[in-house]
């Protein structure tokens, strides 16, 4: 049967980034391992205008598991490791991949004990073009990019304040920010949250 103009039109079209994010949570799903998207996908998700092909996720690596055995499962989804150095994951915690179909990149982050626990167990789910995936929850997503501290990153924050103020937990973000300052021996991080939030409308 043949199509016309308008029965093209009517069909949906998916972003290169869902795509990747449709192939990835199969492999996931396959794998038994949780996630979540954060970074400037996740911004964009919370509606900040961003242009950006890099796809953050972090992930919670089974302890009998080492990742080695994901990558066969990775690559059967269309994933192939974007490195050649062994000891890159031990020193990073990141596997680096592209997804071949659309030719993005993404980080799989290993999530550690700790804060990164409890932000994957407070991801909550969200639409990227039809594809349901777990996102960081957006005050969460303020404290990594203010932690991030890059310039971009701060002007993420600056436009997550405006578009989502109202559902951004200003107290979880500075008790957070504050254990991260102690942590760290680091003052810088809640004065630069309070100098952003004091510049956004209300």
């Amino acid at each position: 049967m043949s199509m016309c103009a308008s029965d093209w039109t009517a069909l949906p079209v998916r972003s290169p980034v869902a795509d990747l994010l449709a192939d990835l949570a199969a492999a996931l799903d396959a794998l038994s391992i949780p996630w979540y998207l954060f970074g400037a996908q996740a911004a964009i998700v919370y509606g900040v205008a961003r242009l950006t092909a890099d796809v953050d996720v972090t992930v919670r690596a089974p302890e009998n598991r080492p990742v080695a055995q994901w990558l066969p499962t990775l690559e059967r989804h269309h994933f192939l490791p974007r490195f050649t150095d062994p000891e890159f994951l031990a020193r990073t915690r990141v596997l680096p991949l592209v997804h071949a179909p659309t030719t993005l990149p993404v980080d799989l982050v290993l999530a550690g004990p700790g804060l990164e626990e409890e932000f994957l167990n407070r991801a909550r789910p969200q639409s990227v073009d039809g594809i349901i995936v777990p996102v960081a929850d957006v005050s969460d997503l303020v404290i990594l990019k203010v932690l991030a501290a890059r310039p971009k990153d701060l002007d993420d924050v600056a436009a997550l304040l405006r578009v989502q103020g109202e559902r951004i937990d200003d107290s979880r973000v500075r008790q957070v920010l504050a254990m991260l300052e102690e942590a760290l021996g680091q003052s810088d991080l809640m004065p630069e949250f309070d100098r952003l939030r004091a510049q956004a409308p209300r």
